[in-house]
């Protein structure tokens, strides 16, 4: 006699908006995603931490991933994807999260690595937390997720108090803005720059201005888009530490490149 085995492919991108899940409290592991949510409390009401496929209200097509901190404000719970492939280092992850009404406080989402999709103690992360404080706010985040001979990438949410919920959407893990070896040498004898004396401004040097810069904090969060002023891009409102930058050139290719604000 054979048994049955369940055999999981392991996936090389990802692009999930959930739309094709089971909506529910207690529908994970479904679609090869899993959650571990924390602990409930004692502290009453009895209300449960939970990972949550929610319904948006307008438009019953259109589901997301929604974690609930319920009666435990302190404790983490994750939401992990399928098994991917090894990543090389040569793909990012993005996509939409938002503090969710009412919730009475913020909440924070950290994207990590993770050997398993049962055990957080092989959690390790990947950039720095991002805060989600305003209700309702939607912001995209994108990281990149270095080589790794972990398999899963992971979101964990944290609350700052009891009842707080943290939603996630439109994820996508594919590769990461690259070019071609020809494209990407012709695109750094078009486009140099460098940081000024006083660390205020890129100063960049171009045959045809980009047509778009984009600045992303080491975390993954995006801190400035925009457009050259006078061959100047202006990072005086930014913290000291590394940057990623992302630059459309004026023929439409994409250039990466990294700086350090002091």
């Amino acid at each position: 006699m054979f048994a049955a085995v369940s055999i999981n492919a392991q996936v090389a991108t990802i692009n999930e908006n959930f739309n094709a899940f089971t909506a529910g409290n207690t529908t994970f592991p479904q679609g090869g995603w899993a959650a571990v949510v924390a602990s409930a409390s004692a502290t009453p009401p009895p209300v449960s931490p939970r990972m949550i496929v929610a319904v948006d209200a307008g438009d019953a097509n259109n589901k997301m991933v929604q974690s609930y901190a319920g009666n435990n404000g302190g404790a983490s719970s994750y939401l992990i994807t399928p098994q991917i492939v090894a990543p090389a280092g040569d793909k990012s992850l993005s996509f939409q999260t938002v503090l969710v009404a009412p919730s009475p406080g913020s909440g924070t989402i950290q994207i990590g690595m993770a050997s398993s999709q049962t055990d957080m103690s092989t959690f390790v992360a990947v950039g720095n937390p991002v805060t989600l404080s305003t209700i309702g706010s939607v912001q995209t985040i994108s990281v990149n997720i270095p080589a790794s001979a972990q398999q899963y990438i992971v979101f964990r949410f944290t609350p700052s108090t009891s009842h707080v919920a943290v939603q996630i959407d439109n994820v996508v893990y594919n590769t990461a803005t690259s070019l071609a070896v020809s494209d990407l040498a012709k695109s750094q004898e078009e486009v140099r720059f460098a940081v000024n004396a006083d660390h205020t401004a890129l100063e960049f040097i171009t045959k045809k201005d980009p047509k778009n810069i984009q600045i992303y904090s080491a975390g993954g969060r995006k801190v400035a888009d925009g457009k050259l002023s006078g061959r100047s891009f202006g990072i005086n409102t930014l913290q000291t530490g590394v940057y990623y930058l992302l630059i459309e050139t004026a023929e439409g290719t994409i250039v990466k490149s990294k700086f350090i604000k002091k």
